[in-house]
């Protein structure tokens, strides 16, 4: 279990093959992936992305860290928070987090964000970590802002989505903004 926040709500634990049931619930809704690439999955593209995680967890020279994020109170399953390490030479790493709508506007993904950030510089020594987010998506860079991220620019068409170019926000935070 990871989690140095003693008050935070939420911890997070390694994926399992069960968690694809509780991925499908949230990823298989329209409105969940409007953002996204992919979606709305269906039970065999969940399958797929949970058994594709726990293959990644047992890499020798492993760069992808996905948890399940769950309710401290219940042990209730609430999403995935992922810091992939773009970079062992420059020390990058990217972050990406989803938390199922049921528990979305109660400052969940912003716990799982920072969780996520501390993980990175604390225990992978990165220097920097950066998101990228689809413009429209005003909750979840707000999110990044409110772990001191800062903005560095727009990615014109950056990503290709329903055949439609996306435009992306480039958010970034060094380890001596995090710990300072």
């Amino acid at each position: 279990m990871l989690n140095s926040w003693k008050e935070s709500r939420i911890y997070l634990r390694e994926i399992v093959e069960e968690d694809w049931r509780t991925v499908h619930s949230y990823a298989s809704i329209p409105s969940v992936s409007q953002y996204q690439p992919w979606g709305p999955n269906t039970e065999e593209q969940s399958k797929g992305y949970v058994n594709q995680i726990i293959r990644e967890a047992l890499h020798q020279s492993r760069t992808r860290y996905a948890f399940g994020v769950l309710d401290r109170e219940n042990h209730q399953f609430l999403g995935v928070g992922e810091l992939n390490i773009r970079s062992k030479v420059n020390k990058q790493g990217e972050l990406s987090y989803i938390v199922h709508p049921d528990f979305s506007g109660k400052g969940l993904a912003t716990e799982l964000a920072g969780m996520l950030i501390e993980y990175g510089f604390d225990k992978h020594h990165l220097h920097r970590i950066y998101a990228t987010g689809d413009v429209r998506n005003v909750a979840s860079y707000r999110v990044l802002e409110k772990n001191a991220m800062k903005k560095e620019g727009r990615l014109h068409e950056d990503l290709l989505v329903d055949n439609q170019w996306r435009d992306s926000y480039l958010y970034a935070i060094l380890e001596q903004e995090w710990h300072s």
